[in-house]
């Protein structure tokens, strides 16, 4: 008697099919197309979850470029302040508070700028 694969070829193809829901058309309806869109979509998510961490960094850096810029100093010489006085706070919790906490964050820039390069 040969092997038969009813039930699983059915659950395969309907993988395929709820993983394709809400695509239009022959993307979600088809089994060949939507097994093409889903390996795409993979392709995309995979690609844009390295992506995302870079924008979110480069949204951090410009929240603290201007709100530095404010108070007089550059964004550059700010982070070596912060680093030289050994202050432990990543670009993230400090755009954060620039934007929250204003009075804190002076006070993180008074220290930044005590221990900046004088030029």
């Amino acid at each position: 008697m040969r092997a038969r694969t009813n039930v699983a070829h059915h659950k395969r193809k309907m993988k395929v099919r709820k993983a394709a829901k809400g695509f239009r058309g022959g993307r979600s309806k088809l089994h060949r197309t939507a097994m093409e869109s889903i390996m795409r979509a993979g392709v995309f998510a995979y690609r844009d979850r390295k992506v995302r961490k870079r924008e979110f960094r480069s949204l951090w850096i410009t929240r603290l470029s201007i709100a530095v810029r404010e108070r007089g100093m550059m964004y550059s010489r700010f982070i070596s302040g912060l680093n030289k006085a050994g202050v432990k706070l990543d670009r993230k919790q400090l755009a954060e508070m620039a934007v929250n906490d204003k009075k804190g964050f002076d006070k993180i820039v008074e220290i930044a700028k005590k221990h900046a390069v004088k030029v």
